[in-house]
């Protein structure tokens, strides 16, 4: 039988990295993510084109707390 060692030391739990956010594992926000692909195949992956449909799949994410609420346009902020 092998014992099972615990410290007792107390452990902290850190919050996610930024850009790092839950999956969508019930496909709330699939319908946003799928156009906002469609949209950078389409063009060639010039992300600046597809901004208003890049902040309608985070303002959905935010929406069911699937990742933190922020300024979208300080989040979507390009350089064109």
């Amino acid at each position: 039988m092998s014992s099972m060692n615990f410290s007792s030391a107390k452990q902290t739990v850190k919050p996610p990295q930024r850009g790092i956010f839950p999956l969508d594992h019930d496909s709330e926000c699939k319908p946003f993510m799928k156009k906002y692909i469609s949209c950078l195949k389409e063009e060639a992956d010039k992300h600046h084109l597809c901004r208003e449909l890049s902040k309608e799949y985070l303002q959905c994410r935010m929406d069911r707390e699937l990742m933190a609420s922020e300024d979208l346009d300080k989040v979507c902020a390009t350089v064109i």
